[in-house]
């Protein structure tokens, strides 16, 4: 059997048996990946190019659309190119690689999602205080903070997760570099423990900051249906509400990949699992968060000669 010395590639799941469907998923990538691309890059061009959006929302909204184009470039290219040109393969660097990246991005980006979440409960519950919890100095630090600590996780589970011996193959059933699935192929049952309490830690820092999202938005809620007005109801939950349902729908998904007993596997149903939470995120969230955002939107139109 190979050992983790031996193995130099992996091969991932493939999307389709036949030529012709995979084709279509190469197209199916594509037209995502660019809609991520555009999206994401017109919302990093309006931030940065207009000055009227240098306040704390928008860096934060900069950030995640950094996060979205870097999480997104680490699993869907890789793809494409193996379902345009019929192959299965990554190498044992390129998947570490995979690895690192996807867990830096991922972990960072719900970070930010939830120092977006509060952002959210300052600008409504405690507008007089806004300036005072969120300066310059704060979103800099809180930004800081959520980066370093997704290096660290990302450090953590790529040195854990390649550090265990590989001896049940190299087929990974999944069509990118996951944690999980490398772990099925580990023969050291107490590097696979490890590496799965590491797991459950991070899941549960990640519901805790899903906890704090809800509780935001619950004192969000409160505040906005004690407004007169029926256009700032209308604007607050057409946010808030996309916003959790984004959330939910990573935090379901991840826990349910990630957490699931090994013997409830079918590779459609990982497949799909992990396509919600990896890629559908990335090519949403400017849709979601900014291209329903007036001010955004009068941004680039101002840009565009």
């Amino acid at each position: 059997m190979p050992n983790s010395s031996s193995v130099s590639e992996f091969l991932l799941l493939a999307f389709a048996d036949t030529r012709e469907l995979q084709l279509m998923h190469f197209g199916l990538l594509l037209g995502i990946y660019l809609a991520a691309l555009l999206g994401n890059g017109l919302i990093l061009t309006a931030v940065v190019c207009d000055h009227h959006l240098h306040t704390p929302m928008y860096f934060f909204l900069l950030n995640l659309a950094l996060l979205d184009l870097g999480c997104i470039s680490t699993t869907v290219p890789k793809a494409m190119a193996n379902a345009l040109w019929d192959t299965r393969a990554i190498s044992y660097q390129g998947c570490s690689l995979q690895v690192f990246l996807f867990v830096f991005f991922m972990s960072i980006e719900y970070s930010i999602l939830t120092i977006m979440s509060y952002d959210r409960y300052v600008a409504i519950c405690k507008p007089l205080h806004y300036g005072s919890l969120l300066g310059s100095r704060a979103c800099a630090q809180m930004a800081a903070a959520a980066w370093g600590s997704g290096f660290l996780n990302a450090v953590l589970h790529t040195a854990n997760t390649f550090s265990m011996p590989i001896c049940q193959g190299n087929v990974v059933d999944q069509f990118f570099c996951e944690v999980p699935q490398i772990l099925k192929l580990s023969c050291s049952e107490l590097d696979y423990l490890r590496e799965a309490a590491f797991i459950a830690f991070s899941l549960c820092l990640i519901f805790g900051c899903f906890v704090f999202i809800v509780l935001s938005y619950v004192q969000v809620f409160r505040a906005v249906l004690r407004m007169p007005s029926e256009q700032g109801k209308n604007k607050a939950f057409s946010t808030c509400l996309p916003h959790l349902a984004v959330v939910s729908l990573f935090v379901s998904t991840a826990m349910f990949a990630h957490l699931k007993p090994p013997y409830i596997s079918f590779p459609s149903l990982d497949l799909v699992v992990s396509f919600l939470y990896s890629v559908v995120p990335p090519a949403v969230n400017p849709l979601i968060y900014s291209m329903r955002n007036q001010e955004l939107r009068d941004s680039l139109r101002n840009l565009m000669p």
